[in-house]
């Protein structure tokens, strides 16, 4: 008897329908075709297991299995189920009615069990563009796939739930999520708080620049000054994700299997922070088996670098392209995949290898050539996707010890969300670009040049600074940005001025001067 059943197979954000035929003749041997990896041919035994263990019977038959499309590969153990209904109805131990309503995903333990599976929200979005009735898949992916409307989502415990749902000895409900309820919720609980950090002003108003640009910044200051602590606070002056941008972001974290337990959204933007030991792989994504990396898992929110020069170099050049494309394509023999990184990068570095350069309460032992070297560890094309650049030393003890608390992120968070505004409204024409950090040359042009007089103020700057040449570009978007939060049109010779202070790296004398 040749039964069919319905599931999916995950290829980065893509998902393509796979159907599982079973056939069952006379005989004894077991057939696989389809390009299954090693864990969906180990499936056999955890299939038999399961049926067995639930006093139903394992067929005595020669069980051929074709998985369709049989070009397409499948990789993990979410086949299980699928497979393990298609052998019991060909055994005609399950009707066969309503197989072909719908799409069903999971692994079996040896009891029969249902565990998780990655990419249950991807999975949930296909069956709804393919018309399926509804989705079956383990309980703790229920809440995941639910957020998806218009698709009837059951989670199910373990085997023995599935057959008496589709043979309708039991009625189950479907799970049912509200959506934006879920989404509001959460959107501004933040544990951090820019009213915890005293002192840092200049610090914390290059931070609003940058989140109000989506601009990539780099700290550089020595140990103990606060580059990390307020890193961490970045994601709660950053606007809130949209619905559209959570679910996209959701969908990421789905099939790399990094939501929590019971989660359906993601409803605040992601702050990723990788250790400077990181190989490429995890950074970018790919693998044997095909994951998102880091950079991806930090689509719509903060890729953070603390101690930048320690990263291992080729690494850090892997970043290039993603800065500049905000997407990054994953290609092997194998497979070519590709995942969106769209993410604000923020790093953090000591100024010297001893970390004390320019700090005025402790004496820096380094000669001016070991930090040349050392600064020298960041190339200049990453180095010119880094808009803001700023020094930070630490807070005397007055600053520390008084009892006021600084600006809360909440107000700082309004001043941002308004100058987005601005800019969701000066590029609404424009596809693709959301941000001021996403200006092209021409738009540069076009949205943020100055007056007469700011261009002469630019080109004291340059010569007086030791500019370089790279630096001009990055000053007018960020002078723009800087013009949307004092809510101008015009890019005056004030906002220029703040901008040409953020580009300390670039300046010419950098490793030379005393700070």
């Amino acid at each position: 008897m040749l039964v069919k059943t319905y599931c999916a197979a995950v290829n980065g954000l893509n998902v393509t329908t796979v159907t599982v035929e079973v056939n069952l003749v006379k005989g004894m041997l077991y057939h696989f075709t389809g390009l299954g990896d090693e864990a969906v041919r180990e499936g056999r035994d955890r299939i038999s297991s399961a049926i067995q263990y639930n006093n139903m019977r394992f067929p005595r038959a020669d069980i051929t299995v074709n998985m369709a499309p049989a070009d397409l590969r499948k990789e993990g153990s979410s086949f299980d189920l699928p497979l393990a209904i298609a052998i019991l109805a060909a055994d005609s131990q399950l009707p066969t009615d309503n197989l072909q309503q719908y799409m069903m995903v999971g692994e079996l333990s040896l009891d029969g069990t249902l565990q998780p599976i990655k990419g249950a929200l991807p999975i949930a979005i296909r069956a709804r563009a393919e018309k399926f009735k509804g989705l079956l898949l383990p309980k703790a992916n229920e809440r995941e796939a639910a957020v998806v409307n218009n698709l009837d989502v059951y989670g199910m415990e373990n085997i023995i739930d599935v057959v008496n749902f589709l043979s309708g000895k039991s009625q189950f409900q479907p799970t049912v999520i509200d959506t934006r309820k879920e989404f509001y919720e959460h959107q501004y609980r933040f544990d951090l708080d820019f009213a915890d950090v005293r002192g840092q002003e200049n610090v914390k108003r290059a931070m609003e620049v940058a989140a109000a640009g989506s601009h990539n910044l780099i700290m550089v200051g020595p140990p103990g000054s606060g580059k990390s602590m307020m890193a961490k606070r970045l994601p709660s002056i950053l606007p809130p994700l949209s619905l559209g941008e959570s679910l996209e972001t959701t969908q990421i974290h789905s099939v790399a299997g990094k939501l929590g337990k019971g989660m359906s959204l993601i409803s605040q933007r992601p702050f990723r922070a990788p250790h400077h030991t990181i190989s490429e792989v995890a950074l970018v994504g790919g693998g044997t088996t095909p994951q998102p990396g880091e950079i991806s898992l930090a689509h719509n929110g903060v890729l953070f670098a603390d101690e930048l020069p320690e990263f291992n170099k080729t690494t850090l050049e892997v970043l290039r392209q993603p800065l500049e494309d905000r997407k990054i394509t994953i290609s092997r023999a194998k497979y070519t995949i590709e995942y969106p990184c769209s993410f604000m990068f923020v790093a953090s570095m000591n100024p010297c290898p001893c970390g004390y350069y320019g700090d005025p309460t402790h004496h820096c032992v380094c000669m001016p050539g070991q930090i040349q070297r050392y600064m020298n560890k960041i190339s200049g094309p990453l180095l010119d996707r880094i808009d803001i650049q700023v020094e930070i030393t630490p807070v005397p003890f007055k600053d520390i010890s008084q009892a006021t608390q600084g600006e809360p992120s909440a107000v700082i968070r309004e001043r941002v969300i308004k100058a987005r505004q601005m800019q969701e409204q000066r590029f609404k024409d424009v596809k693709g670009v959301y941000s001021n950090a996403q200006m092209s040359e021409r738009m540069i042009h076009q949205f943020a040049e100055p007056d007469a007089e700011g261009i002469e103020l630019l080109r004291s700057a340059m010569e007086r600074l030791s500019l370089s040449a790279r630096a001009y570009n990055r000053i007018l978007k960020v002078a723009r940005t800087i013009a949307d939060l004092d809510q101008s049109d015009v890019v005056k010779q004030q906002h220029l001025a703040e901008a040409i202070s953020y580009r300390n790296l670039d300046r010419g004398d950098w490793a030379e001067r005393g700070v």
